[in-house]
Formats: C-alpha cells, sequence, structure tokens
C-alpha cells in the first residue's frame, strides 16, 4: 500500500494547483463533489503529482503522454497546459466525442485508435519510446495514486465529526488504491464496479490481476481490461470489500442525482451512488457513509 506520507508529500506538492471539492450533506447522505475538480475528475490531482514530482528530476523535451478512456487524458491536458508542458493523448475510438473536444481544447494532440483502453495503452506506449515523452498511466502509478489520495485526506478535513465508509467507483484502481491509503486505518473503502466492467472484482477472485472482458454503459470509465497492481496489492492488504452493480442500475442512480440534485455525472462515477440505490451495499444502522462522485464528462442531454 502506498505510504500515507506520500499521500501527505503529494497534497503539499499539487497545493494550489487543484480545487477543494465540497460535500453536500443531505440528511444522511453524504456526496464528495470531485466531479468539480480541474478538468471534471479526481485525475488532475494525480496527474499534477506525477508531472511535479518528474518535474523535479527533468522532463523530456518532448512533454508528457498517456492512454485514456477520457477523464487521465483530458487531467494530463490540463496538468500539461497549465505547466506549459506538450502533451499527447491516445484515446480509443469509442471515447465519448464530449471528451475528444475537450482535449483538443485543452491544447493536447489527440490520437483515437483501438476500440478499448487497452489498445489506446498500447498505441501509447510506443510512441513513448519513440519520442522520449514522460508515459503517465492512467491508474497503475505510484505518484498518480498518491496524488489521487489527496481527496482522502480533504474529506478527513472536511469531515472531522467522522465518518465510516466510503464508495469509490472502480476501473484500473488508481482512486481507490489513493483513497484507502489516505484512509487506512480510518475509514472503511468500498470498491463498486459494474458487472460488466469489474477488473478488481475479477483479481480479488483469481488471486492476482487477471484481463476480462469490458462492456456496458459506463466502459468509457470505468473499462480497465486489467486492475492495477497497486489497486490490487492495497485491496489485499486492506481488506477492501467489492461490491457489483448492474448497468441498469448505474442508469438510475445517475438519473437521480439528477432528479434530486441536479448533479449531471458520468456513469462510471454514478455507480458509485448506484451501490446504495440498488442495495449492493447496505448501511449499517448509523453508518455515515460518503458517496464519492468522481467525474462529470458526460453529455448531460439524456437527462434533460
Amino acid at each position: 500500500m502506498t505510504p500515507t506520507s506520500e499521500v501527505e508529500a503529494a497534497a503539499q506538492r499539487i497545493a494550489g494547483r487543484v480545487r477543494r471539492t465540497p460535500v453536500l450533506q443531505d440528511g444522511p447522505v453524504l456526496l464528495k463533489l470531485e466531479f468539480l475538480q480541474h478538468a471534471g475528475s479526481f485525475k488532475t490531482r494525480g496527474m499534477f503529482n506525477k508531472i511535479l514530482t518528474a518535474a523535479e528530476r527533468g522532463l523530456p523535451e518532448a512533454g508528457v503522454i498517456a492512454a485514456s478512456g477520457g477523464n487521465a487524458g483530458l487531467a494530463a491536458a490540463y496538468a500539461a497546459r497549465e505547466l506549459g508542458v506538450p502533451a499527447e493523448i491516445y484515446v480509443p475510438v469509442t471515447a465519448p466525442p464530449v471528451k475528444v473536444a475537450k482535449l483538443s481544447k485543452l491544447g493536447a494532440r489527440v490520437t483515437q485508435t483501438g476500440s478499448e483502453y487497452a489498445e489506446a495503452y498500447a498505441a501509447a506506449i510506443v510512441q513513448a519510446e519513440v519520442t522520449g515523452a514522460l508515459f503517465c498511466h492512467a491508474y497503475d502509478d505510484p505518484d498518480m495514486v498518491a496524488g489521487n489520495g489527496t481527496l482522502g485526506l480533504e474529506l478527513l478535513e472536511q469531515l472531522p465529526d467522522g465518518f465510516d465508509t466510503v464508495l469509490v467507483a472502480v476501473g484500473g484502481g488508481g482512486l481507490i488504491a489513493g483513497v484507502a491509503a489516505a484512509l487506512d486505518g480510518r475509514a472503511k473503502v468500498v470498491a463498486v464496479e459494474p458487472r460488466t466492467s469489474s477488473a478488481l472484482h475479477a483479481a480479488l477472485a483469481a488471486g492476482g490481476p487477471v484481463d476480462v472482458p469490458v462492456s456496458g454503459v459506463a466502459v468509457d470509465s470505468l473499462g480497465a481490461r486489467r486492475a492495477g497492481t497497486i489497486a490490487y496489492t492495497t485491496a489485499v492488504a486492506a481488506g477492501l470489500p467489492s461490491v457489483l452493480v448492474e448497468d441498469q442500475a448505474i442508469v438510475d442512480a445517475r438519473r437521480q442525482l439528477w432528479e434530486d440534485y441536479r448533479v449531471a455525472v458520468e456513469h462510471g462515477t454514478a455507480a458509485a451512488q448506484a451501490a446504495l440505490t440498488s442495495g449492493a451495499y447496505v448501511p449499517a444502522p448509523g453508518e455515515r457513509v460518503v458517496v464519492l462522485l468522481c467525474g462529470a464528462n458526460t453529455n448531460p442531454a439524456d437527462l434533460a
């Protein structure tokens, strides 16, 4: 597991560059509104930490390169722009147009290739070897994980009366690994995955990361074919429970967040809320549960 000290160092490193996102409390409901982060997701925390850490040793002239279903690329493009660094982003052809358009708007060079994240990842690795650019892994990287974990430290500051559990949507696992490191011994962290894209759940069942088929409504953000090694080892060390939710539950939870709070999030983010609304996770009486709403790079037209 990533040492908490690394998460604390990341918090100092990225201070002033990321937003302190609010927590909404509505009765027993606690929603961490991380989708209000720069570039629309938590990944901006990790990308800033990754690039700034590398900058301490010296960045290559070619800048940075990343492969992403969308959010990690957006975070890399935003952080690179703010730091004056060139960025090249590889995304699958299935990436939502709203994310691809935003990548270009942020000034990144965008290449679409392959039908899923794994194929874009393979192409980006080859390109990084050609250009010498710093490859920024979307989730299985210690600096990314430490940066993402600053969100957990922020929760501890924002909720001084404490909380018991955090529900975290999981794709490759970079967010849950960071949050678990930040909250180690202080709160339970629960992995929530779509049944159609459940790489961490499969890894825990198999005793190590394995390739899984990915599909469904949240595949653009949670469609990692294989869980990260950091996420897997963290989940085992911390004894993180994992629950699965159906696609329809995700669609319904996303709609409910819009109807109740006028919050428009992407389907991957809604998976965390779906754990509660579908009964996949049932809190004990009096349990204080935080639902982490981690990204909103979505077209809200279908919510109108």
